[in-house]
């Protein structure tokens, strides 16, 4: 499993994730606006609204909320006019750090980001340093007690390429194009996810201990913390003990 998700998976089971529901909010309204802008307000024919949809009801989003940003994306309100761009970088220890960003000022981020990976022990790269690292999966994460055998007879009927177990997280490893298959006999088999979303996964992972693990955190927190970032991936191995410590 990526340390990113692990990371994510042990902040969920901790709370942590919960201090900064306004915040969660924030970077939901924008992926809405964009799915909806791209694909259209019908979830049923736009499969990456209908994701971010799912996270919106389990972040308990208000449905106002969803409704005005679904129409900011069609262009039936007025609203900001987000661009996607994508940050390449590197981590304490040589990680490669992976950032997706919705910003509406390209410049202003960029200078911003330049900034925080140099302040927190990182060095922000060029387009296509690290992105050839990484590959784009569908990525469920359940927790130990899950039904194992279960997990692993409907996941795999379903079309998951793999399931994993590493300290007691279980990962299900879809293609892009069977995620939401596999998503879905999840729920409707009452199977609990912690997380369910797609991913870039790395190739390889760089294992790191002791105070440039510290760092690696710190700098993860960081990106995760600003205004303008929606999901940060990265290739850091540090083992679960050390993250529940640190975190």
């Amino acid at each position: 499993m990526s340390g990113h998700n692990k990371w994510s998976t042990i902040k969920h089971k901790k709370g942590a994730a919960d201090a900064k529901k306004g915040k969660v909010f924030s970077k939901l309204i924008k992926e809405i606006t964009i799915a909806a802008r791209l694909g259209g307000s019908d979830p049923d024919s736009n499969p990456r609204l209908r994701t971010v949809l799912d996270k919106a009801r389990a972040a308990n989003m208000p449905n106002d909320n969803v409704s005005r940003a679904i129409k900011r994306g069609t262009g039936e309100l007025e609203g900001v006019n987000y661009e996607e761009v994508t940050f390449e970088g590197y981590g304490p220890g040589g990680v490669a750090v992976l950032v997706e960003t919705m910003t509406d000022n390209r410049n202003r981020t960029v200078a911003e980001f330049r900034h925080l990976f140099s302040r927190k022990n990182g060095n922000l790269g060029e387009v296509g340093c690290v992105a050839w690292m990484f590959t784009k999966q569908g990525v469920l994460t359940f927790n130990k007690g899950v039904d194992e055998e279960a997990l692993m007879n409907i996941a795999l009927e379903a079309g998951a390429d793999d399931i994993k177990e590493e300290e007691g997280i279980f990962t299900v490893l879809t293609s892009p194009s069977s995620f939401e298959d596999v998503k879905k006999a999840c729920d409707d088999s009452n199977l609990k996810y912690v997380e369910a979303d797609l991913s870039m996964i790395p190739q390889n992972t760089v294992k790191l201990t002791g105070g440039e693990a510290e760092k690696m955190l710190k700098l993860m927190d960081a990106l995760e913390d600003h205004d303008d970032v929606q999901n940060v991936f990265a290739n850091f191995d540090i083992d679960a003990k050390t993250m529940e410590e640190l975190i």
